[in-house]
């Protein structure tokens, strides 16, 4: 299976919009190591075999284990762009954390490197705005490690409009990761931005599962249509909805991620597209 999506540039960097999200690979409840280590990296290849090039991680998954798992496996190719993120803490309790604090951010991203096996990381994300932390101070600490070499783009994550164009006031932001899918449009604002300025928009957890039951009944329609199922109806969605949405859909499964990729191959009609599109407003 090819990934046949189209392609974006981020930083000079031209990938397929259709990316692979690289949290499922941690064990349960995203913390430690998965059962199999070698499944994990044979998912990896896999990903990149099919024409997958953007992969997205984040120091906090695992804590540590997603990043070094694509480390392991990929090193520092050419052809894949990895990204990844700071400023989450993640502990055996459960609870994501916010931790925007500059001195972790600059000690995070020497501990990144080392993982992704990389002298500077493509893509480098401030995964969640922390309300004890001014906004500004650890946006700049981002566009500061860029101006020092250690990361080559710079992204920004579960922001608003407001926090969007603050970042943009001190860093020449590329991506923005927020979530949304077909229920969840809550940041349709925030890509109307994305849109008029180019900026790479990833939407996180891209397919809800309670989504895809909810408006099963339209989604089956059309997935009967193409002999496809609701998910990758999900993900063709999402690729035509904007030209600058890169969706990454995660998984440590090979054959869901064969079905994944399949959703590249998949060509909504614009009557079905706006139908799905509708869905929200039902």
């Amino acid at each position: 299976m090819e990934n046949e999506s189209d392609t974006f540039e981020i930083g000079g960097t031209t990938i397929h919009r259709l990316g692979f999200g690289a949290m499922r690979l941690c064990g349960e409840e995203i913390i430690g190591p998965p059962d199999d280590e070698d499944a994990a990296h044979a998912v990896l290849e896999q990903a990149v075999e099919s024409g997958i090039d953007f992969i997205d991680t984040a120091d906090s998954y695992g804590p540590g284990v997603s990043e070094r798992l694509i480390g392991e496996t990929l090193g520092d190719r050419d052809d894949v762009l990895v990204a990844t993120k700071a400023g989450l803490l993640r502990n055996r309790g459960g609870e994501w954390l916010a931790h925007g604090d500059p001195d972790y951010i600059r000690n995070q991203v020497l501990a990144s490197l080392d993982r992704l096996r990389t002298d500077t990381i493509d893509l480098y994300q401030f995964h969640r705005p922390d309300d004890d932390v001014p906004y500004e101070d650890s946006i700049q600490t981002f566009a500061e490690l860029q101006d020092d070499g250690l990361v080559d783009q710079v992204g920004v994550s579960n922001v608003s409009v407001e926090q969007l164009e603050t970042a943009r006031d001190h860093v020449d932001v590329a991506t923005v990761q927020n979530r949304y899918n077909i229920g969840d449009r809550s940041s349709a604002d925030v890509l109307e931005v994305c849109e008029e300025h180019d900026i790479g928009f990833i939407p996180w957890a891209p397919i809800n599962g309670d989504d895809l039951d909810e408006h099963g009944e339209t989604l089956d329609e059309i997935a009967d249509t193409h002999d496809a199922t609701r998910r990758q109806v999900g993900l063709a969605w999402l690729l035509a909805h904007s030209d600058v949405v890169l969706p990454i859909p995660g998984t440590s499964d090979p054959d869901h991620l064969e079905s994944n990729i399949a959703a590249s191959q998949l060509s909504l009609s614009a009557d079905e597209v706006q139908r799905v599109t509708d869905l929200e407003s039902e």
